[in-house]
């Protein structure tokens, strides 16, 4: 099964209100394994970064600026991405830029029944519990101290080993480690199987064995074993 994780960084909180997608960064996994394969592209979103959105992700205007615009990069998107689920850390954030960069595109939404919340995963998971990236990495012991800004593909990347342990991660390597452990004994037993039977060896002493050493122990005229 091949899924997307995919986080994105923006110029504020609302499309709705005129903010734009300035990131994106989209991981491949199939069988819950990264198989190496990402996309990641920075837009120029034609309008002023607030320095509180570059505070979070350190993207300025000025780099921004000689960027691409995201209707020159959407079809190689929408080309990675595919038809699989796409997976985000509180998904509808990530959908609503994304869908609403489509529309400016004039293009066709991302329907929202392929959208996998972790958010929604971990609240189930861990009741009362915080849910940001951050306490969850910590939660379950996922590295994140080369993480000093968010980065769109860089959260991905830590959204991908999250979103394997709160979908069983841990237990099904647990199970590859009892396959290959089974394996292993498998082909111990069939080299066990193979050797040919090979009768006891005797171990009894012969009559000149017996003699030679009744005459060895002729010599001790007062053993203590004798007593």
């Amino acid at each position: 099964m091949r899924e997307i994780i995919f986080d994105t960084e923006t110029t504020g909180l609302d499309p709705a209100s005129g903010d734009r997608m300035v990131e994106i960064g989209c991981i491949e996994l199939v069988n819950r394994v990264p198989t190496g394969r990402t996309y990641q592209a920075y837009f120029n979103p034609d309008r002023p970064m607030p320095s509180a959105a570059e505070a979070v992700h350190g993207l300025s205007e000025v780099f921004l600026s000689d960027k691409a615009r995201f209707h020159e990069c959407v079809a190689d998107l929408i080309a990675f991405i595919g038809d699989d689920p796409l997976v985000a850390h509180n998904a509808g954030f990530d959908f609503a830029f994304l869908n609403a960069e489509l529309a400016i595109c004039g293009m066709e939404a991302v329907c929202r029944s392929r959208m996998i919340d972790t958010v929604a995963l971990a609240r189930v998971r861990h009741p009362g519990a915080k849910l940001s990236l951050d306490a969850l990495c910590t939660r379950y012991g996922i590295d994140r101290s080369h993480r000093t800004l968010h980065g769109a593909l860089l959260d991905a990347e830590l959204l991908a080993q999250l979103y394997v342990e709160l979908t069983g991660g841990r237990q099904i390597g647990l199970e590859l480690a009892a396959e290959a452990e089974d394996a292993l004994l498998a082909s111990v037993r069939s080299v066990v199987r193979e050797r040919p039977f090979r009768a006891a060896r005797p171990h009894a002493a012969s009559a000149t064995e017996l003699a030679a050493h009744a005459a060895f122990m002729a010599n001790y005229s007062s053993p203590l074993w004798a007593r």
